[in-house]
């Protein structure tokens, strides 16, 4: 059965009843006679026609056509793929009506469901304000469409003069009911086809002659912002809004406008599930009751429940509001199947909180889906919203039984909004949050898209634990310092070491670990939503780093020619420095750059003692950390072998770089521009590897002291200072030529392509500081350059040691292919053991000191041991087993 509204089209004759901007109005006659047309193409039998809701006569024309031929139509939000889909899925149309490369289109397909008719009684399917990712929407009979259409259009006081200023879209409840209240009396509607913020807006409403404007909060704001009250057409004598609360400072001044000049303000309330509209206010009681939603329209009743279904009868006592009317939908569907179904309801709970006041309107209280029940507290979130509104705050609230939260639109002062939430709910200010945004996110409707915020809300509740995630491993890595959550990798005073390690960590936390988020707080971190990788990158240093230690362990046990994993490294001890470390070297913080150096001393000492106590003496040259200076010797036992003489260079480097910058004169040239600081000490590294050599002879031991390598660590520092295209230039020129032509003097063959490795390495630091990686090697990548100081203490372990029964009885180059990969192995397992001991301490700090004390002394005696059993390398300098 069709509604009474579309079969009566014809009745109302010549008067116009569409209006578009540069066409001629269509009238009713000729609107009946193409509704008539399209009705007769869809064909017999009951079925569910889709329909694009644009504003377009081609749209309204099918969609009352459709109705007219009996079938049942859902309505479809234009240009909205995502919710067709949903449609289309859930509901399966058998037609749809939608516009296709600028042509409106009729398509049918079987029904995936066939024999699934739609109940006799369907006319329209509506879609919930709330429905994301999922199906739920509002059957309404013809009934229900014709009943709501009289009773609005009662009210109202709807004549054949009238014409309505379309703005509302037509897959929304509220803009249906305009367009069926208008067409059920013979008066027109005008679609202005332009925004309401546009300049034009007010002239062409002007134009057409309208007579009253329909809208939702939403769209009082945007009249605001065009001065519509000083620039109304003078043709327009009522008002209209629904869809949501709006603020009495707004209802007062508009419907004091209307009454001034001989018209009224409507102030409606309404749900999809009333097929529109329910409630109104009175014009002539609207004056000092613009909170309310009124009385119930023509035709309906509204009552109040408590919570066990009894009837609420006096004044001031909360209820849920209850509706009984002929417009009450037939019940919902999330299938195609359930549009078989009849009239499942006599009623409509609505869900909202109510009081009856003495004048007998209703005014809502708040929302039973939003209250929080906190310490106790039932807090609605409309009541905060309306708390924040009399401070002149436009805010959305919305929470859960742990905190509230308030996004407030504009540059609101959080601070102040929360102090609000606070006193209107009774809540501490740990129980309270706000969040100021430029504007809040709605529905095509124009009204708040809650379900986004909740969406958000949720998700930063989530952060609120990944909070904890992020801050714990910052507390594990910088164990014993106590990390907070507005404390950075930077102010913690992280090293290059550290920055790798945490890397990790943010990559498996966030999904890639931000831009520079050494200098975020672990709050900002912790607030990065994590997202799937379509295009993984990685930090350029971290994969120069992981093949500068695969370089290192091939070179020891192969002497391949492949030098130049130790220059690189080197290099990005200068590079890292910059980075992350320069104010403790800026500032001559020995106390802080010690601390820095403590994961890599620490170590390093333990290997010191296993050696001490497996010779029976004390290398003193490697307790002072100068071994690698020329004057101690490991056959004497008076150093370590010389594999470990990078971290001996490493100390001294820290030490020598704080020095240099301690210098006023240098520290005046680096507050002003670090740059140029960092070429004043290339200049004087440079001079120091072309002189010093000459005058400081200790053979081929030299290639383990500073003078050979500082230069490195300057061009690094340089590379960190970079932050120009002219200064990235300047310096890869720099090293081009440095690289190129000096310094060709060589203790061994390999010394060219040393030099040669360094030109890339400097160009991807400079220009490329992220690459995008194959997933499958970030994740070699990252554990390897992690892990690599622990894989440079203990990958000779595995040969001289570990593999040594295996020595002669297997072809040397699975010997060494074995050693090579055990080696990095026996590393990253160093690395993930230590990452444990370090995550059990950080997370049970209450523990004893002389728990601590214990695992300290274990790991040494662990070191001992190990020192004990491996046999001393060659004391000669280039014996085979040596970086370059």
């Amino acid at each position: 059965m069709a509604p009474l509204f579309t079969s009566a089209l014809a009745n109302w004759g010549d008067a116009p009843a569409l209006l578009f901007p540069d066409r001629e109005p269509i009238t009713y006659r000729e609107l009946a006679d193409r509704v008539s047309r399209k009705s007769a193409t869809f064909g017999a039998g009951k079925m569910l026609v889709a329909v694009e809701a644009s504003h377009s006569e081609h749209a309204i024309i099918g969609y009352l056509g459709a109705l007219q031929a009996g079938h049942a139509v859902v309505m479809v939000p234009p240009a909205d793929h995502a919710q067709s889909a949903i449609i289309d899925e859930a509901f399966a149309p058998d037609i749809n009506l939608r516009q296709r490369r600028g042509r409106w289109e009729m398509s049918r397909r079987g029904c995936d469901e066939a024999g699934v008719e739609p109940h006799c009684d369907l006319a329209l399917l509506l879609m919930t304000s709330g429905s994301t990712g999922r199906a739920k929407a509002v059957r309404l009979s013809s009934h229900n469409l014709d009943a709501n259409a009289a009773s609005i259009a009662q009210y109202l006081g709807l004549t054949p003069s009238d014409r309505s200023c379309m703005v509302l879209p037509l897959h929304y409840c509220y803009g249906l009911s305009v367009l069926h209240s208008h067409l059920a009396v013979g008066a027109s509607l005008y679609f202005p086809k332009i925004p309401i913020s546009d300049p034009q807006f007010c002239e062409r409403l002007e134009r057409a002659g309208c007579t009253n404007f329909s809208g939702v909060p939403y769209s009082y704001e945007l009249l605001e912002s065009i001065d519509f009250r000083n620039k109304r057409p003078a043709s327009l004598r009522f008002m209209t809004v629904a869809g949501g609360r709006l603020s009495p400072d707004i209802i007062r001044p508009y419907n004091r406008l209307m009454r001034e000049n001989g018209g009224a303000f409507f102030a409606m309330y309404g749900q999809t599930e009333a097929t529109a509209r329910l409630a109104y206010v009175p014009p002539d009681q609207l004056e000092g009751n613009e909170d309310r939603i009124g009385v119930a329209i023509p035709g309906g009743t509204l009552t109040l429940e408590d919570e066990k279904g009894q009837p609420i009868l006096l004044p001031g006592r909360p209820g849920e509001l209850v509706y009984r009317g002929p417009n009450v939908m037939m019940g919902y569907a999330s299938s195609r199947r359930e549009l078989t179904r009849g009239h499942d309801l006599d009623c409509l709970k609505t869900g909202d909180l109510a009081e009856l006041d003495d004048q007998q309107l209703f005014r809502i209280c708040g929302r039973l889906k939003r209250i929080s029940k906190i310490a106790g507290l039932r807090i609605s979130h409309d009541a905060m919203e309306q708390a924040l509104e009399k401070h002149g705050i436009h805010a959305a609230v919305i929470g859960d039984d742990k905190v509230i939260h308030a996004y407030c639109a504009g540059p609101a002062d959080e601070l102040e909004a929360k102090r609000i939430l606070a006193t209107a709910s009774g809540l501490t200010l740990l129980q309270v949050g706000a969040t100021a945004r430029a504007k809040l996110p709605r529905l095509s409707s124009g009204k708040i898209d809650y379900v986004r915020l909740t969406a958000q809300f949720s998700a930063s509740t989530e952060n609120d634990d990944r909070k904890e995630t992020v801050q714990g491993v910052f507390a594990q890595l910088f164990y014993p310092a106590r990390v907070g959550p507005g404390d950075s990798f930077l102010s913690l005073g992280g090293d290059s070491l550290r920055f790798v390690q945490l890397s990790i960590a943010l990559e498996r936390i966030l999904g890639e670990a931000p831009v520079n988020w050494e200098k975020l707080s672990i709050s900002d971190l912790a607030d990065r939503v994590k997202r799937s990788e379509t295009a993984p990158t990685l930090e350029t240093s971290l994969l120069i780093r992981a093949l500068a230690i695969l370089f290192v362990v091939v070179q020891h046990e192969t002497l391949w020619p492949i030098p130049g994993g130790s220059a690189a490294m080197v290099l990005l001890v200068g590079f890292g420095l910059a980075r992350f470390q320069w104010r403790a070297v800026a500032e001559f913080d020995i106390i802080r750059l010690l601390r820095s150096a403590l994961p890599i001393v620490i170590p390093y000492y333990l290997i010191v003692a296993g050696y001490a106590v497996a010779w029976g003496e004390v290398p003193w040259a490697s307790v002072v950390m100068a071994g690698n200076l020329g004057f101690a010797d490991p056959e004497r036992h008076s150093m370590l072998p010389y594999l470990y003489w990078f971290v001996e260079a490493y100390c001294q480097m820290l030490l020598l770089f704080a020095g240099f910058f301690a210098l006023p004169p240098v520290r005046k040239v680096a507050a002003w521009s670090p740059f140029s600081a960092g070429l004043v000490l290339l200049g004087v590294a440079l001079l120091a590897r072309l002189i010093i050599p000459d005058l400081w002879q200790i053979g081929n031991r030299q290639i383990f002291t500073l003078p050979w390598m500082l230069y490195l660590a300057a061009i690094g520092l340089l590379a960190a200072f970079a932050d120009t295209t002219s200064k990235r230039l300047f310096l890869m020129a720099i090293g081009v030529v440095v690289f190129s032509f000096a310094f060709y003097e060589s203790v061994w063959i390999g010394t060219r392509v040393k030099y040669f490795l360094q030109i890339p390495v400097l160009a991807l630091l400079l220009f490329l500081p992220r690459l995008p990686v194959p997933r499958a090697l970030k994740a070699f990548v990252l554990p390897v350059s992690a892990a690599s100081f622990h894989i440079y203490l203990l990958h000779r372990f595995m040969p001289e040691l570990l593999l040594l029964p295996l020595s002669g009885k297997i072809s040397a180059p699975a010997f060494s292919i074995l050693a090579i990969v055990g080696g990095v192995a026996l590393g990253v397992i160093a690395w993930w053991a230590q990452k444990q001991v370090l995550s059990y301490l950080s997370k049970h700090r209450d523990l004893s000191f002389g728990l601590t004390t214990i695992v300290l002394r274990r790991h040494w005696l662990a070191a001992v041991d190990l020192a004990k059993r491996i046999s001393v390398p060659s004391a000669a300098p280039y014996g085979g087993r040596q970086d370059r």
